[in-house]
């Protein structure tokens, strides 16, 4: 039963195509790990706001990233699958957090001096982040929450909000822990950089076998001739290959011996990804807007439930509640 089993929350932003990064970084292993949890996926679709500013846009990507997260094999029977805007008391928690933490505290956030230095608009939505991300959290005694090495300060901060509000108003929110999916590491896009839309190296998920052959055969090489062997742990391709290839003990001896070059191997992984997708792109494509609504709507009651009844507490103890 599902209130036998630990909470664990995960939000992902919609912020347009996914790519086979996104897929085995983050949606393999949550679709992997949730069932062993009672888990809820949030759409963040207000975080989203510190950067995009296309209403039309916006739209279309939170009904593709859900439309991909089913597909890639998330199931809305057994995930709570909702949009953060849908459930008010995100903003209203995050409100009374932000009441409670510095602004030289919040100036220290990595993710938002990242974004500074690369030039993103530095407003206020963007220095208040984590306090959305605490509430998002602690909102729904989440216990544990998958994320990467690089996101860990948001946790912490999640930690250090629950902490304020305790010593404040008395114990009301429990400490969430980072699931690290250290096993995954990082995945390398075309050029050998984490794959990432800002680099330009992606590979589409759900892109056409053609797009997918075309990004594959880009990936960078060295000037190694064929027939001289290849290096499996330096080369791009080869990472790949150990998501994709089940062969891969096989391609790796074919390395070592020269008996395979870089444009075979890479010939190789594009078919390999195009039969891991397929099934899943298939999926997708039987997947209607109205469907897609729908999981969203569902969901949005159990976390409005779920939501509300720790908003009836924190507000009784802040004072704001009288009846």
């Amino acid at each position: 039963m599902a209130d036998t089993k630990k909470r664990l929350l995960t939000g992902l932003q919609p912020s347009g195509q996914l790519h086979i990064g996104n897929y085995l970084g983050a949606l393999k292993p949550f679709a992997d790990t949730a069932p062993e949890y009672d888990a809820m996926l949030m759409i963040a679709d207000y975080h989203a706001l510190t950067s995009l500013k296309s209403p039309t846009q916006l739209r279309e990507n939170i009904i593709d990233v859900v439309a991909d997260y089913v597909a890639a094999g998330i199931d809305p029977a057994n995930v709570v699958i909702f949009k953060q805007s849908d459930v008010m008391q995100h903003t209203e928690l995050a409100w009374i957090f932000e009441c409670l933490v510095t602004v030289p505290f919040l100036s220290q956030a990595h993710a938002y001096k990242d974004k500074v230095a690369k030039g993103l608009e530095a407003n206020a939505g963007l220095f208040n982040y984590p306090m959305l991300m605490a509430a998002d959290i602690l909102l729904y005694d989440s216990e544990f929450v998958p994320v990467g090495e690089d996101q860990r300060q948001h946790i912490e901060y999640s930690r250090e909000a629950a902490n304020k509000f305790n010593i404040a108003y008395g114990q009301t929110f429990a400490e969430p822990k980072e699931l690290i999916m250290s096993h995954v590491g990082t995945i390398p896009g075309t050029d050998g950089k984490k794959m990432s839309k800002s680099y330009g190296n992606t590979i589409p998920l759900f892109g056409t076998d053609d797009a997918i052959r075309t990004a594959v055969m880009s990936i960078t090489t060295d000037s190694t001739p064929v027939g001289a062997p290849l290096n499996p742990e330096t080369d791009i391709a080869f990472a790949l290959h150990k998501h994709f290839s089940p062969n891969i003990k096989e391609l790796e001896a074919r390395y070592r011996s020269g008996e395979i070059g870089y444009k075979k191997s890479k010939e190789i992984l594009a078919e390999n990804i195009i039969a891991t997708i397929s099934p899943m792109r298939e999926k997708r494509a039987a997947l209607s807007r109205e469907a897609v609504i729908q999981i969203l709507k569902d969901g949005a009651e159990v976390a409005r439930t779920r939501a509300e009844a720790k908003m009836k507490l924190v507000r009784e103890k802040v004072g704001v509640g009288l009846y």
